[in-house]
């Protein structure tokens, strides 16, 4: 071999080396960067799941919120319905009370009281109000205003005409007062 020969074999196999290691270079940083991709798109699909996993996990408590409000006021319709007997109840109880006839106190006191309890064991509450209370919007209706009878009582309620009614925390009618101003 001639020295020209040698020569252009020795840049032959340098340029080789310098082909194969930046070859190699380019494969591991292919690699690395196929790696990173594939990691940064694990991540995303973590978080995209997480999130869709969150989601429904709101979607089930939201469900399940609604279900047990339904549930408290399904009879809602019956109990509004039942308010008026309620009422009449009461009102034919005050006179009853004051028959001679002890027996029909007694049976009508019977069957109030269990009309009053089954009611109350499917929800029913009667909101408390008394006169002398302070009147607030957003707990009573007021029917009328009336001259207060006494300075204390401007702007409280001086008589209860009817009782209102909760079912759960849900006011299903609100109690109708006479205001004093």
């Amino acid at each position: 071999m001639s020295k020209k020969d040698k020569h252009t074999e020795e840049v032959k196999d340098q340029v080789e080396e310098v082909l194969d290691a930046s070859v190699e270079d380019t494969s591991e940083n292919g690699e690395v960067d196929t790696e990173t991709q594939l990691k940064e798109e694990i991540e995303k699909e973590k978080d995209k799941f997480l999130r869709l996993f969150a989601e429904f996990e709101n979607y089930k408590k939201r469900t399940s919120k609604e279900r047990l409000e339904l549930f408290k006021t399904a009879s809602q319709d019956v109990m509004v319905s039942m308010l008026p007997v309620l009422d009449d109840f009461d009102r034919a109880w005050k006179e009853i009370e004051k028959s001679e006839d002890k027996n029909l106190i007694k049976g009508i006191e019977l069957i109030h009281n269990k009309l009053k309890e089954t009611l109350k064991n499917k929800g029913l509450e009667e909101v408390e109000v008394s006169a002398g209370d302070a009147f607030n919007a957003d707990d009573h209706e007021a029917i009328t205003q009336i001259p207060a009878p006494t300075e204390d009582l401007k702007g409280k309620i001086v008589d209860v005409i009817e009782k209102g009614y909760k079912l759960g925390d849900k006011i299903i009618r609100f109690p109708k007062v006479v205001t004093g101003q």
